[in-house]
């Protein structure tokens, strides 16, 4: 079901800096700003594993991270990642396929959730949900339409070179926000990047 990025693990994050300069990147980084001390991380879909040596300049010790990626050579350039004194248990599995204890403090699902259709993608929502604290954070970045044209044609762009290369499922984006809204998670802060074309969110449940 999940889309495997095994074929880009060689160039997903050359490719992304080439399109998109840093704006990927520091999405990504404003989230991991409100990742607080001592905290139980929940990252899925970390692709490469460069954030975690982002995660560990800002922590250099006292993260639990449980770290999940479907993609082996993916997992395989993250397991190579400094990871400071950070505890990092990696899972190479799809998310709905593994049982965790449910008391993360934060889940980091970065350009995760762009991936699937509404079905599954409410699938892989709960999945997630059900693993985190009361009052917990999700930190999410995904893209989103703000009413430019070039944003749908770079977005179809993409959606059609990664349902080729990886074998993403979706061909639109899916209903992301109604997800957090129907389960009731509060938006605490945002931002946007690249134009309003890049959405990073800090939800509480």
């Amino acid at each position: 079901m999940a889309a495997n990025y095994n074929n880009s693990a060689w160039f997903y994050d050359s490719l992304a800096r080439l399109v998109y300069g840093k704006a990927l990147i520091n999405a990504q980084v404003y989230l991991l700003k409100h990742i607080p001390k001592n905290a139980k991380v929940l990252i899925v879909g970390g692709g490469t594993g460069w954030i975690l040596e982002e995660l560990t300049r800002i922590h250099p010790s006292g993260l639990q991270i449980t770290y999940v990626e479907i993609a082996p050579n993916m997992m395989a350039l993250s397991r190579k990642r400094n990871i400071g004194s950070n505890q990092v248990t990696f899972v190479n599995d799809d998310i709905e396929n593994i049982d965790l204890p449910a008391d993360f403090d934060i889940a980091l699902t970065p350009f995760l959730l762009d991936n699937f259709t509404d079905e599954n993608l409410i699938k892989v929502f709960n999945s997630i949900t059900v693993l985190l604290k009361p009052h917990a954070l999700w930190l999410n970045a995904s893209f989103q339409l703000t009413g430019k044209w070039w944003q749908r044609v770079l977005l179809k762009s993409m959606f059609i070179f990664f349902k080729v290369t990886c074998g993403i499922e979706a061909s639109k984006l899916p209903g992301i926000d109604k997800c957090f809204e129907e389960k009731h998670f509060k938006v605490v802060e945002q931002q946007n990047f690249f134009e309003e074309f890049i959405g990073a969110r800090i939800y509480r449940k």
